[in-house]
């Protein structure tokens, strides 16, 4: 397998909103899994103003630019367009992109959250402009509703949003579909959801691509804990890259959402490398 990692320096040298500095001991916490043949380390460059005004108004991107995150989500938008640009020109298999300041409560004109400008919508832009009309999956298994996404996207039918959040409703003819999996749950129930609202509806949608938003404040001990325990997090990515393998020849994006435990940070993000990287 052909695996990027996209990092970029700035992540682990400051507190960013929400999230906190989980990334500061990065990437050193990740050596041994960027060692793994087939991975690759990327440096990602910024997106451009122009890619984010096909996307978001020009209020929402003048507060951002005034903002001191800004050039640390300007730099995970780059990352994830290129990191989508290798994957479907066929150069990467798959990746993992580490992200602050952006994210899924970013929608045309409103962010909040943490997240302060869309990353699947820019990229999705990107995509679509350099070969072509596309359909494309994103599933989103962060805490809280991704609202944002859910904005930029609907009425785009050809872009399928499941996201597991507190509530159940399907619209857009049902390519916007939003799952309660509940606070008091555990990690075999969590992952029973999935099998049953996700995978099936990706394998009759069969996107280019697979984007997966994912957030850890689920887990036991973060800020939108549901009782998922450290493991839970290794086993989605494994049902999700055997789906991604089946409907869209394994291209399959993890983007890092929300969360705040530098701990399971550290856990999580290298042995996620090590499974995206596997043969099989």
């Amino acid at each position: 397998m052909r695996t990027g990692v996209y990092w970029h320096d700035l992540f682990a040298k400051n507190s960013w909103p929400v999230i906190g500095n989980k990334f500061k001991n990065f990437p050193k916490a990740m050596e041994w899994a960027l060692k793994i043949e087939g991975v690759k380390l990327y440096t990602p460059t910024k997106v451009s103003w122009e890619t984010l005004k096909k996307v978001h108004t020009e209020p929402l991107l003048e507060n951002l630019k005034k903002a001191w995150y800004c050039e640390g989500a300007l730099y995970s938008v780059g990352g994830c367009i290129e990191a989508a640009t290798k994957i479907v020109s066929g150069e990467l298999d798959n990746a993992l992109v580490f992200d602050v300041g952006a994210g899924h409560h970013a929608g045309p004109s409103h962010a909040w959250g943490g997240t302060y400008v869309s990353c699947t919508g820019p990229t999705v832009v990107a995509l679509r402009e350099k070969f072509g009309a596309g359909r494309y999956a994103i599933l989103d298994t962060d805490s809280h509703h991704g609202d944002g996404t859910r904005a930029v996207f609907m009425g785009d039918r050809d872009v399928l949003h499941v996201c597991f959040c507190s509530h159940n409703t399907v619209e857009d003819e049902g390519t916007k579909i939003c799952v309660d999996v509940g606070y008091n749950t555990n990690d075999q129930e969590y992952l029973r959801h999935v099998e049953k609202e996700f995978v099936p509806r990706v394998e009759k949608f069969k996107p280019h691509i697979i984007f997966h938003l994912l957030g850890h404040d689920t887990a036991r001990g973060d800020y939108g804990d549901r009782g998922l325990s450290e493991s839970f997090f290794l086993e989605l990515v494994k049902m999700v890259k055997r789906c991604a393998q089946k409907v869209c020849n394994g291209k399959y994006m993890i983007i890092t959402h929300g969360g705040s435990r530098e701990d399971l940070a550290e856990y999580i993000f290298p042995n996620i490398i090590e499974i995206l990287a596997r043969p099989s």
